[in-house]
């Protein structure tokens, strides 16, 4: 499948690091110098580029696992078929010191996926299962 991007001032283009990867790296675009993020503190983060997603397409921002292992975590955000603005990550500092992002770091990845359609409809009850209304933790922790 072909995708339409627009490079966006000195933005770089996501591109996919290895054969058979499933997300593309996207790139910190700053205008001026680098941001700090104190600690705990979440920022939206310019990634350089627009998307013309086809109808029936989305795609998702996730965090990469290596900046995830150090606490520098990106909320998963959808980005919409109809959406024609800049994308962007929110980036949290989920470390223990402040966070430097500096221009054309690989900040978070980009997975481009299907979208069913659903329609919903109002009813009384809903079947029953095992699990029921059970939930967080309801089905245990251990093996």
């Amino acid at each position: 499948m072909q995708i339409k991007i627009k490079k966006i001032k000195n933005g770089v283009i996501p591109e996919y690091k290895t054969y058979g990867a499933a997300c593309c790296d996207c790139y910190a675009r700053l205008d001026s110098s680098s941001v700090l993020l104190a600690v705990g503190e979440r920022k939206l983060i310019d990634l350089g580029f627009a998307l013309e997603l086809p109808e029936g397409y989305e795609a998702i921002i996730r965090p990469r696992s290596g900046n995830s292992k150090k606490g520098i975590d990106v909320c998963i955000g959808t980005i919409d078929s109809d959406y024609r603005g800049e994308v962007k990550a929110n980036v949290i500092n989920n470390t223990r010191e402040t966070l430097v992002i500096d221009d054309r770091d690989r900040i978070c990845q980009m997975k481009i996926q299907k979208v069913e359609p659903v329609e919903f409809f109002a009813v009384d009850e809903l079947s029953e299962t095992e699990r029921g209304s059970n939930g967080f933790g309801s089905t245990g922790v251990k093996a």
